[in-house]
This record gives C-alpha cells, structure tokens and sequence, in this order.
C-alpha cells in the first residue's frame, strides 16, 4: 500500500510489484493483470496458473521508520503523519488533535494496550495542538510514571497505536488471512511474521479456526456444520530470532513466525 516500497522493489522478471493493501489482496489475485502474469509467468515455468505460498511481513518497515517526514518515529522529528498509503483517512496528527478523550484513550488501550491511556489522553488534550513527533513523544514522557520510563521508551505503545489507528492494520491483517487461505492451493504454505501480540494474536486465532474443521457442538451425534479443515498448522507456537539474527538485525528482536499449510481447496 505503500508506493515509496513499491519503488524500492528490484527489477525482476519474476518480480511484479503491486501497491495494495493487505485487504485488496482477494482483488490484486483476481486482477486480469495478475491473473496473466500468474497464468504465464515470465521464466516460463509450466508450473505457472498456481499460488503455492504467501508471505506476509506485518506492520511498520524498516524504510518508513528511518524517513523522519513519514512521521512513523518517535525517535526523529516529523509530522505526525503516520499514513502507510494513500487510502488512510486520517493523519495521526488528525487523530492526535481531533479525538475526544473517549476515542484516544480507546484508541491507546486497544491498539496499544496502554495502562496509562488515561493519563496520556489528558495530556495530550492539555498539550495540543500538536504537530510534530518529537513533541508528542516529549508529552507521553512527562505523562507517565519514571518507573515505567526505565522499561523502555514510553512513546512506543502509543505511537503503535496511533499508527494501526490511522492505518486501519488489524482489520487489514484479517482480511489478507482470508484471501490468502482461499487463494493458495492445497500443500501451499502461508507463513506471517508479526511483530507485536495484537497482531500475532490475529494470526494465531485465524489458524487456529482454520485447523479445527468441525465446530459443531460436542453433544451432536453427527457433524450439521459442514465445516472442513482448511490448515495444518506447521508452527505451534510462534518462532523466534535467534541470537544470531537479533545481532545482526535488532528490530527482529520482537518477529513472531507462525506458518500454516493449505490442506483442501
């Protein structure tokens, strides 16, 4: 959904970028101009007309975080812009400066399972107008006790969820899942890697739903649901970086890897 990640992709002949969100994925795989590309693809692989395996990398990128006008980071100062593309609504500065306190302090428990949502919501009121990163970092940190500050930046949370907020992520998370599951023939694998428990927690539900089949009532004598199993799970709990990885690559430090298998069409 971004075009600035579209434009970095490399050219590839086996490659076709698409800028879409999550949610347009059912759409992007129906596109005659997919459909072609899939049906014939350039190596000229007879194995072509399939997809075997979807990937999905959730959340922020590396490329959005360390360009400051993108407003992503608490870290460097910018507008609190926050949009991943062009169908977001709403600005993070739009959310920041308009939402009443009910919605803020929603906004912070739910995307950011933020305990001080309160304190930082009168805060931010008290504060505002407020139009840049830094200075809404600044009035998270003065918002919340010194204990919690000693755990790791304060304006984590909240800048997460503002950012899925704005983007509308967790919606678009469970959307992709369900054309992804519908797309890949059976054996194909699809493999997510989540980077914080709202999101894992998405992924861990939906194939959990899928691998279970029947959800028919335990006193039913015969199954009326009609349900068939969709997954095989291939990871019961999530997999993590190594050591290795995280030194390498410390923003992999919170990757959660979960994958499953198509099993019927």
């Amino acid at each position: 959904r971004d075009p600035d990640a579209t434009g970095r992709v490399p050219v590839d002949t086996r490659i076709r970028a698409v800028t879409a969100n999550f949610a347009d994925l059912a759409g992007v795989l129906t596109d005659p101009d997919t459909r072609r590309w899939i049906d014939d693809p350039p190596d000229g692989d007879p194995g072509g007309n399939h997809v075997v395996g979807v990937l999905f990398d959730l959340g922020v990128s590396s490329h959005q975080l360390d360009v400051a006008r993108r407003g992503f980071s608490y870290r460097a100062s910018g507008p609190l812009d926050m949009r991943m593309g062009a169908d977001a609504a709403r600005t993070a500065a739009d959310i920041v400066n308009g939402s009443d306190r009910g919605e803020l302090v929603g906004i912070l428990r739910r995307f950011g399972e933020e305990r001080f949502a309160g304190r930082i919501a009168d805060a931010i009121i008290r504060h505002r107008p407020l139009d840049d990163t830094t200075g809404l970092a600044a009035v998270v940190a003065g918002a919340v006790p010194a204990a919690a500050r000693r755990a790791g930046h304060p304006a984590r949370r909240v800048f997460q969820a503002i950012r899925i907020a704005v983007n509308g992520e967790l919606d678009a998370i469970a959307a992709g899942l369900d054309a992804a599951i519908a797309a890949v023939d059976p054996s194909g694998r699809i493999v997510v890697i989540a980077y914080h428990s709202l999101e894992d927690r998405i992924v861990k539900r939906r194939f959990a739903r899928g691998a279970k089949g029947c959800v028919c009532l335990p006193e039913f004598p015969v199954c009326i649901c009609d349900a068939t199993q969709e997954l095989r799970l291939l990871t019961r709990r999530p997999l993590r970086p190594s050591l290795e990885e995280t030194s390498r690559n410390p923003r992999a430090r919170s990757a959660l890897l979960r994958a499953a298998e198509r099993m019927t069409a």
